[in-house]
């Protein structure tokens, strides 16, 4: 009796281990972004979410942290290097002030379209450049998007540069688009997407730009009037991981990461194609101006010599190259 009572204890600590041993195996994330839970960053950060549980069987999943929960860009990023925060994305220039390389990507009108710029960032020089950030603590997982950028101000239609002149632009903090806008002659003020509805409400700044999805999903159609698809950039969205938190999953664990990560950004890019259209007809219901058909080569004329020869007297050249050879 006492054998039999001692085998069963045994059993049921066993089991009782066992279990513990499989709850403490589930790893939660922390996932954190300034997009709002109406924007397709957040739908595709579900979809991460649910591919990375399905990958992992359940080891690891994502809390998700959108409209700027967490802090803005830098603050994030900051956080992701120092290990409070698991995961973060923002836009491409957020992490140009650690690798000044990654400016490439933001020169005005290096990309001809969106295939262009898919081809470079899945291909070799994409990668190369989310490489760039592991000295900086940070595993790159993935490009997201944020998409190609349009104007929109509260003042007047903009068809062409002098319409942009004495504006108060905002901008990221990115010196490509700093430098671009200066060219034109707009004043640019950088800040965090977190306070730029406040700044466009109050007249703090006049104007902005954003891919339509951003300009749609924050709201920033009720403070601004005209908007321009003057596509005169395009910016991805990078997805970073603490560096030694990923180094420390196994290696069947570390790629689930970054599949899924990779599968949720295409998936993302595909819903903005989709939505972009439904987007500019509500804009215009909603009482906004739109310019449709914007001649590119007048700003590209002021543009393009300028801030490339910028990126190319710090930088060098070759990645320059190497996306250009990409678009023919």
């Amino acid at each position: 009796m006492k054998f039999f009572n001692l085998k069963t204890l045994a059993t049921v600590i066993a089991g009782a281990t066992l279990f513990t041993a499989n709850v403490n195996a589930e790893t939660t994330l922390r996932f954190g972004y300034e997009a709002p839970r109406s924007d397709t960053q957040h739908t595709a950060a579900k979809k991460f979410n649910d591919l990375l549980k399905e990958k992992t069987k359940g080891e690891i999943k994502l809390s998700l942290f959108p409209d700027s929960t967490l802090g803005n860009a830098q603050t994030m990023i900051s956080a992701v290097r120092g290990g409070t925060i698991d995961l973060e994305m923002s836009g491409s220039p957020n992490f140009s002030g650690l690798e000044p390389k990654l400016n490439v990507i933001d020169i005005p009108f290096i990309f001809k379209d969106r295939e262009h710029a898919y081809a470079v960032l899945d291909g070799e020089i994409g990668q190369g450049l989310l490489k760039s950030l592991d000295a900086q603590g940070l595993k790159g997982l993935a490009f997201w998007e944020v998409g190609f950028r349009s104007f929109t101000n509260s003042k007047h239609p903009v068809n062409g540069p002098d319409d942009i002149k004495g504006l108060k632009v905002r901008t990221n903090q990115n010196p490509m688009y700093i430098q671009a806008f200066s060219l034109l002659g707009a004043n640019p003020v950088p800040m965090p997407l977190s306070e730029l509805y406040t700044a466009l409400e109050t007249k703090a700044v006049d104007a902005q730009e954003h891919p339509v999805g951003i300009f749609w999903s924050a709201k920033l159609y009720e403070v601004q009037k005209h908007l321009s698809l003057t596509n005169h950039g395009y910016t991805p969205l990078i997805v970073v991981m603490n560096k030694a938190k990923f180094d420390g999953l196994s290696p069947e664990l570390q790629q689930a990461v970054v599949e899924a990560a990779q599968e949720a950004g295409k998936y993302q890019r595909q819903l903005n194609l989709e939505n972009e259209k439904g987007i500019l007809e509500k804009l215009q219901k909603a009482g906004i101006q739109i310019v449709e058909k914007v001649d590119n080569q007048p700003f590209k004329a002021i543009i393009e010599k300028d801030v490339r020869k910028a990126f190319i007297e710090k930088n060098g050249d070759e990645l320059v190259k190497q996306i250009d050879a990409l678009a023919k």
